[in-house]
Parts: C-alpha cells; structure tokens; sequence
C-alpha cells in the first residue's frame, strides 16, 4: 500500500501577513491586501495601473543578515522568510546524516524581475560596469531554492519548477511524486514571487489581464462576478514541509494534513488565453483525485484559480461543471485571490496552505467583493462570509499562461 505523504510545517510571506497565523486570521476574516503601489511610483512610470497586493512590513534583515539581504532580490528574502517558518514549524533537523535525503523544489514563474530590470536601467544609464555582480543569483527563478539549501545545508534535489501561475502547484506536486518513489525522504517546497515592478505591471496590463479600478480598489479584484474586470497583482512566499507519514510519525512531528493527490496537464490551446471548454483543468482535476484514490464525492471544497479576468472564471467554471457533474452545485468555492491579490507563481503554493487550515480548522474561506452574480459562474463561490464546514477533502486549482493546469488534493489527517 502506498505510504501517506503529510505535511508537518507551512510558513508564508503574503499580502494578508507575514505568517501562517496572522494570515489565516485576516483571510477568514476577509481582509482585503489590496493598496495603492508603493514599491514603484506608478504615476511617475506612466502605467495604467496603481494598485497591488503588496507584503506589508517586510524587514529581510529580520530574516538575513543586512549584507545578505542587499545581494537577494525580493522574491528570494520572501523565501527564506517562509522557509524559516516552515521548518522551526515542523521541528524537522537537517543534519550531515540526512542532508542528502532532503530535497528543495522552490520555485518561481519570473524570477528577480525587479533586480532584472534595475540591471538594465543601469546598463543604458551608467554603462555595463555598473551591473552589479550578484545580478546573476539575483534573477535566477532557482535562486530561492538554492539560497535555501544553503540556508538549511540542505544536498539533496534542489531546483524550481516554471509553470507560469501553476508553478508553486506543479512543484508540490513534483516534492510529492519524489516522495513517493523513495527518491528523499523529506521536502522543503513551495513558490515565491514578487513582479510588482514597473515592466510587470505594464506587462500583466498590457496583456489585459489587469483591473484598473484604482479609485474604487477596496471593490477589486472580484472573481466570479459579473462585474469583474481583471486580476491584482500580489507578491510573497509560501513554504511547506512534506515527509512520509512513517518518519513524521517516527520523530514525533505535529501533522496538519495529508497531501493526497497531485493533477497536471495542458491545454495545448493558446499562450495565455484558457481553454473554453476547461477541459485541460477538468483533467487535472481527475487526475488528482485519481492520484488520492478519492472519488468525487468525497470533495468538500475547492480552493478556485480564480483570477477574477473575464475568461478564467468562466472555463474554470466549466472545468469544475465537467469534474464534478451536478455535484458541482452542492461543492463550495471560493476563490482566495479576492484578498491575497493574484501572487504568480507562489499563488497555488499559498492556497495549499490555505486549503490544509481549511481542513483542520473546519472554515471555508470566503470570496469577498461578490456582489453580482454572472449566468456563466453560477456555482456556490463562498459570497464575502467564511463558512464554517467540516470536510475531509480538498482541491486546489492552479491555472497558468500558457495552459499550465495543476491541481492538488489535501485531506484531513487522522
């Protein structure tokens, strides 16, 4: 039979706070991260776009040293932010003994998009001698993972997964498979991202994915309304312990949930528009309860991709539909990028952690900002109110650019 693979520690870096706790608190509560930019001058850079769910109060030098700090773009303190939480939370020694049994897959859609586009800014102001020489791990997608193993002297696998917005999914999962094989016997793995620059927001709107509701951003984003007129940009780090059930047990870990089935598949269709039918998400979604021998009967709740873009609500709607049949109606749904704005590729590494506190703490979190309903998104989408609901299954969809589908099943642990 199988062996379980658990979770024993989640740490996290996002708009909603600087820690599993806090964030859990203002996400049930339906705390909107979403603000005026502050980290660029967007008025000043011409963009159209002047809001974002940026990390509040981040001090990487209460996570690194100061020197440390000034060589790591954003998106790599996030990480080690969150990896530090995840693993002083699951207790979990790494050792000469078992370092090469550990394995990091860490990962990120962009990478250094901020240190990227400051080099270049340097390389036409001030001549290319004045590119910094720590640009290079500065940029990379890989850096968080790599400055992890050295943080933690972790020697087992250590990379990141590139999936555009199912990258934090797609490498939980890839943790879970290795898991599974016997190839380590622990992982650290999640996603981090931080494109709040100038060249993505520009980027992000151009494509039209983007809400400009600048005056009235306490309304936006909202997912699945009729009203919805595109998605906000976050940023942050979530990190997650996996082991086998035998080991945590063993050392005596706390754990929060098993991480039961893993989805991936691809639309084959367009470089950034999802597929009408959801068909590509519909597989993922089988795929994974597949993975977690669960029939679809047993899912409680969904822990939507939920842009709040016109086309994605609506094929992920139709993905669902195609899954779960008329089940579909009596499923809650809610889409969590209502508060934590859509944060990339570390999106649906974020949402597995939501989803594991949904299942130990028996509350669905709510979609906020639901006011319209929309013919076409006619499901059960958790309106503006947390749900108190004891469910021993969960899933959690992650859809990205390029018709990267991935999704994970999390259940109850006992």
């Amino acid at each position: 039979m199988q062996e379980r693979i658990v979770i024993t520690g989640m740490g996290t870096v996002n708009p909603l706070g600087l820690n599993v706790k806090e964030t859990w608190t203002n996400l049930i509560e339906g705390v909107s991260g979403v603000g005026p930019i502050t980290l660029f001058d967007s008025h000043a850079a011409g963009v159209q776009v002047h809001i974002a769910a940026e990390v509040k109060g981040f001090k990487p030098e209460n996570f690194m040293d100061p020197k440390e700090a000034r060589r790591r773009d954003r998106f790599e303190q996030f990480t080690i932010a969150a990896a530090r939480e995840a693993v002083t939370h699951s207790g979990l020694q790494i050792t000469e003994a078992n370092a090469g049994r550990v394995g990091v897959i860490i990962s990120s859609a962009i990478g250094g998009l901020a240190s990227l586009q400051e080099a270049i800014l340097t390389t036409h102001t001030e001549g290319p001698r004045r590119v910094s020489p720590f640009l290079i791990p500065m940029l990379m997608a890989n850096g968080g993972a790599g400055m992890t193993a050295i943080e933690f002297g972790i020697k087992g696998p250590c990379f990141s997964v590139a999936s555009a917005c199912a990258s934090g999914s797609d490498g939980i999962g890839t943790a879970l498979m290795m898991l599974r094989t016997g190839m380590i016997d622990a992982a650290l793995t999640g996603a981090a991202e931080s494109t709040i620059t100038t060249t993505g927001v520009a980027a992000f709107d151009r494509v039209g994915a983007m809400s400009r509701r600048n005056d009235d951003y306490s309304l936006t984003p909202q997912p699945f309304d009729k009203n919805r007129d595109g998605l906000v940009m976050g940023e942050g780090a979530a990190v997650l312990v996996l082991e086998r059930e035998s080991d945590a047990k063993a050392r005596g870990a706390v754990i929060y949930a098993e991480l039961a089935g893993y989805g991936a598949t691809a639309d084959a269709f367009h470089v950034t528009a999802p597929q009408d039918s959801g068909e590509g998400g519909a597989s993922a979604i089988r795929m994974a309860l597949a993975s977690a021998r669960a029939n679809i009967d047993e899912v409680g709740y969904i822990n939507a991709h939920g842009t709040g873009t016109l086309l994605n609500d609506q094929s992920e709607t139709r993905a669902i539909k195609a899954s779960f049949g008329d089940l579909a109606y009596k499923i809650p749904v809610s889409s969590t990028k209502s508060m934590t704005g859509h944060m990339m590729g570390a999106t649906g590494a974020l949402e597995a952690i939501f989803c594991v506190q949904a299942v130990r703490e028996g509350i669905l979190p709510p979609t906020i900002h639901y006011e319209t309903p929309d013919p076409e998104c006619d499901l059960d989408y958790i309106p503006n109110k947390a749900r108190e609901i004891n469910t021993t299954l969960v899933i959690s969809n992650a859809f990205g650019f390029g018709g990267h589908n991935a999704v994970l099943a999390l259940r109850k642990y006992s």
